[in-house]
C-alpha cells in the first residue's frame, strides 16, 4: 500500500493545488478604505444592489466573497445569490475569472496607473423560501454585510477598513450597531469600521419600527430595535417591557462585565420575513412571529431566543473556541468546542429567560422537561455518535432537513450541551455544599477584561482549569464522559438538581402552546415519546424515532398521515387513538400516502399518551429553583 500511495502522489503533486492561487491572509493593514454602498430599495423584487470602490495597486488581485460565516459555523456564504458582477476602472470594464477550485474567489489583473476599481453586483434574496431565505418584504428587511461585500484576499479582516452606506425605502427606519456619520434623504453613511466589525453589524429596517430602551440610566446603552408586519405588533405592555429590561440586568449580574459600548437587539416580528437567531458582538439578529407581544400568554416557546443571542456577546464573540477564530471569512473554522460555545449559551438562554421573568418557573421546568425527554427517549443516535461528533454537523449537513433526525441527530451540542452544563452546575453545588455554582464559572471565564472588544480564545484545557478553580474535581474526566462517549449520561443534571423526569397522559401548558400555534416555524405535533413520530405542516410526518413503535411498523418520514383507524387524521384523532389503544391488543391503524400510493400500517403500541414533566425529589436540595432565581 505504501508503494502504491507514493506512486499516486507524483502526478497529483504536479497538478494545481486547490486554492493555491488565493493569497493567504497576512496581519498587515490594507492600504486605503473600501467604500461600499447598498441600495436596498427594491423591496418588490427582493434585490440588494451593491457598489464598492476598492483602492488597489497594479498587478494581480483576488477578491473574496465571505464563505465561513461566524455564528453559522459552516461554509455557507450564499455565493449562488451573487449575480451581475461587473468590475471596472475609470469606467472601463476589467476582465475577471473565478478561481478554478474556489468558487468564492475572483481573480483579476489591475492595469498600471489604476488606483481604484469599482465592483458592482446584486445580491438576490430568496422569494419563496425554497430558493433562499426571505430577507426582504414590502415592510421590512434584514441586511447582512457578509452577503453584500467582496474583500481583498491576503489580509486579516481586522486590517481592512470599509466605509459603508445604505439607501433604504422612503421613510423606513433602521437599527444597527453601526454608528451613523450622516444622513441625506433615505441614505445613511456610517463611520468607517474594519471588515470584521462590518460583518458583525447587520441592519434591520422596516416601515413599522420602534426603538425601546432596555437599560435606562445604565452606563452601556442597550436597545431593542423592532420591525413588525403592522403597527399593532409593536405594542408592548409595561410587564413585558420590564421583563426585557430585567434580561439585561440579569445578564450583567451573571457575567459582571461588558464587551460592548452599546448593544442592539435587532428584532423582526413577522410571519413573512424568515425567523432568525444570529449572534454578534454588539448586536444580535432575532426573528419570531408577528404576534410575539400581542399573543404573549400563548407564546412562551421560543421566548428564550433573545437571552440566547445576548449571551453570545460574552460566549462566542468575546470568548471563542480557538479553532473558531480565523483571520478572515474564507479560512475554514473548526467546531470542536461548540458544546461550550453553543451548549453553555443554550443553558444560560433558558436560565436568563427565567431569571428575567420572560418565563415563569413552571414554563422553564416544562421547557427543560421536553429537552430532557428528547435525550432519554428520542436520540438513539447516541448509540453510534458522540456529542463531540455532532459539532461536525454544521459543515456536514448545512442545517438541511434529515430523513431520520432521531438516528442521524443534528447539532446536539446545543441541547445536549445544555444538559451537560446543567449537570456541571449541579455537581459544583454538590461539591461545595451550594457555595459555588456555574455562575462562578461564568464570571471568571467570561467576565474577564471588562470593556475589552478583543476576542479571547479558549481551549478544552482552559475550560477544565477554570472549573477546577471553582471547585477541584476530575472535570476532564467528567466532560469526556459526556462529550466523547456514546450513550452519555446527559440526564444526571436533572436529578442532581433535585428533580426527576416523569411522563403523564397530559401535556404541560407549555407543550400545549406548540399545538396551539400552527403558524410557528417550529410547529410540530409531538408524539415522539409515545408512538414515536412527529407530524409537521400539511400532515406530513416530520420524523420517526429510530426503532420506536412507528418505525418498527414501517412508518416513513415524508409520508402524509391521511387517517387513523379509518377516521380522517387530525391531531386529536391520533391522540385519542393512542389513548384508546392503552390496555388493548388491537394495533393503531395509520393510513399513509407517499409518492402517490396509499398503504395502511398497523402500529403495535399500547402504553398510552406520554408527555414529559419534572417533579421534585423529596428530601433533596432544590438546586433547580436556586438556578433560576433572579439575582439581587
Amino acid at each position: 500500500m505504501a508503494a502504491s500511495f507514493a506512486l499516486a502522489v507524483g502526478p497529483l503533486g504536479a497538478q494545481q493545488v486547490p486554492g493555491a492561487s488565493v493569497p493567504p491572509p497576512q496581519d498587515v493593514p490594507y492600504p486605503g478604505a473600501i467604500a461600499i454602498h447598498v441600495d436596498a430599495g427594491d423591496t418588490s423584487q427582493g434585490i440588494f444592489r451593491v457598489h464598492e470602490t476598492i483602492p488597489v495597486q497594479p498587478g494581480a488581485l483576488t477578491l473574496l466573497y465571505p464563505q465561513w460565516i461566524p455564528g453559522d459555523h459552516s461554509p455557507t456564504g450564499p455565493i449562488a445569490m451573487l449575480a451581475g458582477l461587473a468590475l471596472s476602472a475609470g469606467g472601463k470594464p476589467l476582465a475577471w475569472t473565478r478561481d478554478e477550485y474556489d468558487v468564492y474567489a475572483f481573480h483579476l489583473d489591475v492595469p498600471a496607473g489604476v488606483a481604484s476599481i469599482d465592483a458592482e453586483f446584486q445580491y438576490l434574496s430568496g422569494r419563496t423560501g425554497s430558493d433562499g431565505s426571505i430577507e426582504m418584504t414590502d415592510r421590512m428587511l434584514a441586511l447582512e454585510w457578509n452577503k453584500m461585500a467582496l474583500y481583498p484576499a491576503g489580509y486579516y479582516t481586522r486590517g481592512i477598513t470599509f466605509a459603508p452606506s445604505v439607501t433604504l425605502p422612503q421613510g423606513w427606519q433602521f437599527g444597527s450597531a453601526l454608528e451613523p456619520a450622516s444622513h441625506a434623504g433615505d441614505t445613511t453613511r456610517f463611520k468607517p469600521v474594519t471588515f470584521n466589525t462590518l460583518v458583525d453589524s447587520p441592519i434591520y429596517a422596516g416601515r413599522y419600527f420602534k426603538r425601546v430602551d432596555l437599560n435606562p440610566g445604565g452606563k452601556m446603552p442597550v436597545h431593542m430595535d423592532i420591525v413588525a408586519d403592522a403597527p399593532k405588533y409593536l405594542e408592548i405592555t409595561p410587564p413585558q417591557l420590564q421583563a426585557h429590561r430585567a434580561l439585561v440586568t440579569q445578564a450583567t449580574k451573571l457575567f459582571g462585565s461588558h464587551h460592548y459600548d452599546h448593544y442592539d437587539f435587532l428584532f423582526s416580528l413577522s410571519d413573512e420575513l424568515d425567523g432568525n437567531g444570529l449572534e454578534h458582538h454588539q448586536s444580535s439578529e432575532n426573528g419570531l412571529g408577528a404576534d410575539y407581544f400581542t399573543a404573549w400568554s400563548d407564546a412562551a416557546p421560543g421566548r428564550d431566543l433573545l437571552a440566547h443571542e445576548y449571551t453570545h456577546s460574552w460566549n462566542g464573540k468575546f470568548r471563542r473556541p480557538v479553532d473558531l477564530w480565523t483571520p478572515n471569512f474564507n479560512v475554514p473554522m473548526g467546531d470542536s468546542l461548540l458544546w461550550v460555545y453553543e451548549g453553555q449559551t443554550q443553558y444560560w438562554g433558558f436560565v436568563l429567560t427565567a431569571r428575567a421573568g420572560l418565563w415563569t418557573p413552571e414554563q422553564f421546568r416544562d421547557a427543560l422537561a421536553m429537552v430532557a425527554a428528547n435525550y432519554e427517549r428520542n436520540r438513539p443516535g447516541f448509540g453510534w455518535r458522540t456529542l463531540e461528533d455532532t459539532t461536525n454537523d454544521p459543515t456536514a449537513a448545512r442545517r438541511s432537513g434529515l430523513p431520520y433526525r432521531s438516528w442521524q441527530m443534528s447539532e446536539e451540542y446545543y441541547s445536549g450541551g445544555q444538559m451537560l452544563w446543567l449537570a456541571v452546575d449541579a455537581r459544583l453545588r454538590t461539591l461545595t455544599h451550594d457555595r459555588k455554582s456555574l455562575d462562578d464559572f461564568a464570571r471568571v471565564f467570561f467576565g474577564v477584561d471588562d470593556g475589552s472588544f478583543v476576542t479571547r480564545t479558549y481551549t478544552f484545557d482552559d475550560v477544565v482549569s477554570t472549573l477546577n478553580g471553582v471547585a477541584p474535581y476530575d472535570w476532564a474526566g467528567f466532560l469526556h464522559a459526556r462529550v466523547d462517549a456514546r450513550t452519555p449520561p446527559l440526564l444526571d443534571g436533572i436529578e442532581g438538581s433535585g428533580w426527576k423526569l416523569v411522563y403523564t397522559d397530559q401535556p404541560s401548558a407549555y407543550e400545549k402552546q406548540y399545538d396551539n400555534r400552527p403558524q410557528s416555524a417550529r410547529h410540530l405535533f409531538n408524539f415522539a415519546w409515545s408512538i414515536g413520530l412527529t407530524v409537521g405542516k400539511h400532515d406530513q410526518i416530520n420524523d420517526v424515532r429510530w426503532n420506536g413503535p412507528a418505525f418498527k411498523a414501517g412508518v416513513s418520514t415524508g409520508a402524509t398521515l391521511v387517517a387513523v383507524n379509518s377516521t380522517a387524521y387530525t391531531r386529536d384523532v391520533l391522540k385519542d387513538a393512542i389513548a384508546a389503544a392503552k390496555g388493548s391488543k388491537a394495533p393503531i391503524q395509520l393510513l399513509l400516502k407517499y409518492q402517490g400510493e396509499y398503504r395502511t400500517v398497523p402500529v403495535d403500541y399500547h402504553d398510552g399518551p406520554q408527555y414529559p414533566h419534572l417533579v421534585r425529589v423529596e428530601g433533596t436540595p432544590d438546586y433547580l429553583g436556586e438556578i433560576i432565581a433572579a439575582r439581587k
